[in-house]
C-alpha cells in the first residue's frame, strides 16, 4: 500500500466523526491560501468551503458533479452539489462537527484536481 493511500484511509472517517477537531482560525488563514478559488462562507451558522466552477452548458457541469460524486463516495465524505445550467456549485464541510475539518481542505484541493472545463 502506497504512503499516500495510507495516509487518505487514515483520514477518511475521522470528519465524519462527532468530536473531530475543527480548523482553527490561525490553520484557516493558512490552509485557505492552496485552494484560492474557495470562499469560505457561513451557512446556517456553519462555515463551509464553496466554490462555483462555471461550464459552457448543462452537459460538462453534470459531468463534473458525477466526477465530484464519485470522489465523495471513495472517501466516504461528501459535500453539498448545487448542479445547474452551465455551473456546479460545491460546498465541502463536515457535518458531524458542524464546520471545517483539515480533510475539507484536502477535498476542496482535489475538487479543482477534477476540473475540465
Amino acid at each position: 500500500m502506497s504512503d499516500d493511500l495510507a495516509a487518505d484511509l487514515a483520514q477518511k472517517c475521522e470528519a465524519c466523526r462527532a468530536g473531530a477537531p475543527q480548523v482553527s482560525d490561525e490553520e484557516l488563514a493558512l490552509l485557505i491560501r492552496a485552494i484560492p478559488d474557495w470562499t469560505p462562507v457561513v451557512v446556517d451558522g456553519v462555515l463551509q468551503l464553496q466554490r462555483v466552477y462555471q461550464f459552457n452548458n448543462f452537459a460538462q457541469a453534470w459531468a463534473m458533479c458525477d466526477r465530484v460524486a464519485a470522489l465523495a463516495e471513495d472517501v466516504g465524505h461528501h459535500p453539498a452539489l448545487l448542479l445547474e445550467w452551465g455551473q456546479l456549485t460545491v460546498s465541502w464541510w463536515s457535518h458531524k462537527i458542524r464546520g471545517l475539518h483539515r480533510m475539507d481542505f484536502e477535498l476542496a484541493a482535489k475538487t479543482d484536481r477534477l476540473f475540465t472545463p
